[in-house]
């Protein structure tokens, strides 16, 4: 196998949570243009059916799962219905996350109920996503992502319970890596500023302020990132071409 042919996804089948917008979409995209077939999943049907049209007009196959990463039973009912109608399971993103109401919160001012929502979503979903995943893949082997954040390093002024959960997002993605080789390989890719809808609301800039930003902060590749640098670092880990690459965090922040 040549080396370009190492970062091929022909055959493969992945389930991306989160996937409706956002650095999701381009995810699920990435990964259809490497070849793979993908279930896309997130909890507006209509912006889960748009993104599996355009990956049918890639010639691959999809599905659009309606599902709320946070409700239980819904990622083994994901992964129950990728493999009734598409035959397999073999790579899982666990992509959804954020800040469930927009509001970025100090550590010792973040209520209980605040704090509860955002660990659910952003940690609680990543490990229960990894178990669905890792009992679908038990016989065939296969490879779990888990979108982590550049907050999961250093401290976190005013997102201190975001950055939290990714830093322990982190340490699930190690010792998963562990518990589940040598069939299934555990990797985590953070990604630095991307100006999606979310990173939008949670900011609370001005979009017509986007440029500005852009120049202030301290990006030595002096750009915001796109869901593509996103989704190409998933196609690596995904691939054939990572297959000795296990327990890992790819830092794609663009040198922050």
């Amino acid at each position: 196998m040549g080396v370009l042919d190492q970062f091929g996804l022909a055959g493969q089948v992945a389930v991306v949570t989160g996937s409706g917008k956002g650095i999701g979409r381009g995810i699920a995209l990435c990964l259809a243009e490497a070849g793979a077939d993908v279930v896309v999943a997130a909890r507006n049907e209509a912006e889960i059916k748009e993104v599996a049209s355009e990956i049918q007009a890639l010639g691959r196959r999809a599905i659009a799962v309606p599902t709320d990463v946070t409700e239980e039973g819904a990622l083994e009912a994901l992964s129950k219905r990728t493999i009734d109608e598409l035959g397999s399971l073999t790579i899982w993103v666990n992509n959804a996350g954020g800040i469930p109401d927009t509001t970025a919160r100090y550590l010792t001012k973040v209520d209980d109920t605040a704090w509860d929502l955002q660990l659910d979503l952003n940690l609680k979903a990543v490990w229960a996503g990894s178990k669905a995943a890792a009992a679908a893949m038990s016989d065939s082997g296969g490879s779990i992502i888990n979108i982590s954040s550049r907050t999961a390093f250093g401290p976190q002024n005013k997102n201190g319970p975001y950055g939290a959960a990714k830093a322990a997002v982190n340490s699930l993605t190690e010792t998963l890596s562990v518990e589940l080789a040598p069939r299934i390989r555990v990797n985590a890719v953070a990604p630095g500023p991307i100006p999606t809808q979310n990173f939008i609301e949670c900011t609370k800039v001005d979009p017509s302020q986007l440029d500005a930003m852009e120049k202030a902060l301290p990006i030595p590749l002096k750009r915001f990132g796109t869901p593509e640098d996103i989704g190409a670092a998933v196609v690596f880990m995904a691939s054939p071409a990572a297959s000795w690459v296990t327990g890992q965090c790819l830092y794609v922040t663009g040198g922050m």
